[in-house]
């Protein structure tokens, strides 16, 4: 290696170091966010308060693959929710080095080291690197079973290394579901690899589909203690997806009521091919879009992403990711065998974002799995437009010249785009003055979720086996230790709902309540006062006794209420 480039290399480890600390101050936080507070923390929280793995159907994510959920368990059973974000980004890390690895091998050391730093510099990538998700999960194994599928295929299709790749494909499907659609795309994806690059002697329609066979084999296996869990629990080995259909395959009724939480890929994938492209109509409804918005879509995923934005697709990408890629194509490399595997890279990144792309919910969390790989064909891109300038400048004088401000500023470029909003997350995240001792961990959580006052509240006064009805609390139970029954009284399916409904209801709403153990009631006010305003006089007088102590709540403050349920009468 040069000298000149053995400096940029360290240059580019220093910057790598940096962004390290930085991520690491910013996940030094408790746990705020909703998916962490719903499930990802949650559910093994009730896992070691159960002493096991057992079911929980009032909590529909409980039903999902959890991998990495397990691994969250380790440090929640020591007592710190800290360390499943450092678990989390360690999964980015690891990616991260999948990248480097290749990168090295077919550009250099160089655009090795600056592929990891790209990698993990882009937007969506830190917001999920300083949060209790899994989707970090899911882009290692994900990208492990994609490289390993190119390195199988470079080295003469050694039958070990396609089963390590489906195993690890089966491992991003075990830790969420959307890995489903990575088996479903590389298994397509596997014989045409090897279709391509057999050579004539040895190629064979048979093979390539035996291999894909064998590779989906392995996926399953690994997938399957999930699997298998879910089936002897409902019937349905991926349940709650494609409950209903089947149930009926069963010829049984459906034992278990679909959540009605956000849909996943695959049950979003069967439900669009009947409703026939709801997503855009769902859009053009909710957010006015025109019908050159609707066919940008999918450039826009590039440009337009903002955090807690679902019209902006709830995420941040970078643009470099759309248009470098792009270059790879127009300037492609000499070596045969790169050129294919920048099409397979490719193909996968097409199939796995239109797929997705097609869902009622449009996130960019979601087709996170495409990141690597369109990181790795930005900087066969960049790479192929350095090249292309070099050799159409035939001054060494004017070449250093062009190339140079080129070679430097592009890179610069992406990592001030990437760096802003780094910077940016220390505003929104708040990390400081947590770190410095400044404020507390009660203060922290509060500042972000306002009805945690009144879950503490609520966890010293609730008896150890009645439960608490939940108003508008987003089934964000981790903090609480007592028995929540989340309600959104909106949905058709709920309690009070329910309730409503019924024309000649045999017990009155406390006799409900007090049937099903439920002590107290929190609640969030205002949700809870519009919902209220927006029945009928009929309907409020029904419903008027769960809140006969509301002039005297137990506790009150930060838009939250704690109510005890009125005793039955003696």
């Amino acid at each position: 290696m040069k000298q000149s480039e053995k400096a940029l290399s360290w240059g580019l480890i220093l910057l790598l170091i940096g962004l390290i600390g930085a991520v690491i101050i910013l996940g030094s936080v408790p746990p705020v966010d909703r998916d962490a507070l719903t499930h990802h923390l949650f559910v093994p929280k009730l896992w070691l308060k159960q002493g096991g793995i057992d079911e929980i159907p009032e909590i529909p994510f409980s039903y999902y693959p959890m991998n990495l959920d397990l691994l969250y368990t380790i440090p929640l059973a020591l007592g710190n929710d800290i360390i499943p974000k450092y678990i989390h980004f360690l999964f980015a890390l690891l990616t991260g080095f999948l990248i480097h690895h290749h990168l090295s091998k077919r550009l250099g050391q160089l655009y090795g080291v600056f592929g990891a730093l790209f990698f993990l510099s882009v937007p969506i990538i830190i917001k999920l690197s300083i949060t209790v998700y899994v989707d970090l999960g899911l882009v290692f194994f994900t990208t492990a079973s994609l490289l390993l599928l190119l390195y199988w295929a470079e080295r003469q299709f050694p039958w070990r290394l396609l089963i390590l790749a489906g195993l690890c494909c089966g491992l991003a499907a075990g830790t969420k579901y959307n890995g489903l659609l990575s088996i479903i795309v590389l298994t397509l994806l596997v014989p045409m690899l090897y279709q391509q690059s057999a050579s004539a002697a040895t190629r064979s329609n048979a093979k390539a589909l035996v291999c894909g066979a064998v590779f989906f084999t392995a996926t399953l296996t690994a997938f399957s203690p999930w699997l298998i869990r879910n089936y002897v629990w409902t019937g349905n080995p991926i349940y709650p997806l494609h409950n209903s259909l089947i149930q009926k395959l069963h010829g049984q009724p459906n034992p278990h009521q679909q959540p009605t939480a956000e849909k996943n890929l695959a049950d979003t994938l069967t439900q669009l091919s009947h409703n026939g492209g709801n997503v855009f109509i769902g859009r053009k409804i909710l957010y006015n879009e025109t019908w050159w918005q609707t066919l940008l879509l999918p450039v826009r995923f590039f440009f337009e992403g903002q955090d807690d934005n679902p019209r902006y697709f709830d995420g941040k990408l970078t643009p470099f990711l759309l248009i470098l890629p792009a270059l790879a194509f127009l300037v492609r490399p000499p070596d045969t065998r790169q050129r294919r595997e920048q099409v397979f890279l490719l193909w996968f990144s097409l199939l796995y974002f239109f797929f997705t792309f097609f869902q009622e919910a449009m996130r960019i969390r979601y087709v996170v799995p495409i990141v690597p790989p369109l990181v790795i064909l930005s900087l066969y891109g960049f790479r192929g437009l350095l090249s292309k300038i070099s050799l159409s400048v035939q001054s060494p004088t004017r070449r250093n010249a062009v190339v140079l401000p080129v070679a430097i500023g592009i890179p610069l470029l992406m990592l001030w785009y990437n760096g802003q909003y780094l910077i940016s997350q220390f505003t929104v995240v708040k990390p400081l003055p947590y770190v410095r001792g400044q404020i507390s961990r009660d203060q922290y959580i509060t500042a972000f979720r306002p009805e945690y006052p009144a879950i503490q509240f609520a966890n010293t006064v609730v008896p150890e086996q009645a439960r608490v009805l939940c108003l508008f609390l987003g089934n964000r139970g981790y903090y609480m230790d007592f028995q929540p029954v989340f309600e959104q009284p909106y949905e058709s399916g709920s309690i009070l709902a329910r309730f409503l409904t019924a024309e000649n209801p045999q017990h009155t709403i406390v006799d409900e309540m007090r049937q099903r153990h439920i002590s107290h009631i929190l609640l969030r006010t205002d949700l809870t006062a519009q919902w209220l305003h927006q029945l009928n006089e009929h309907d409020r007088q029904r419903i008027a006794p769960l809140f006969a102590h509301a002039d005297q709540p137990l506790w009150s403050g930060q838009g939250h209420v704690v109510l005890v349920v009125e005793q039955r009468k003696r």
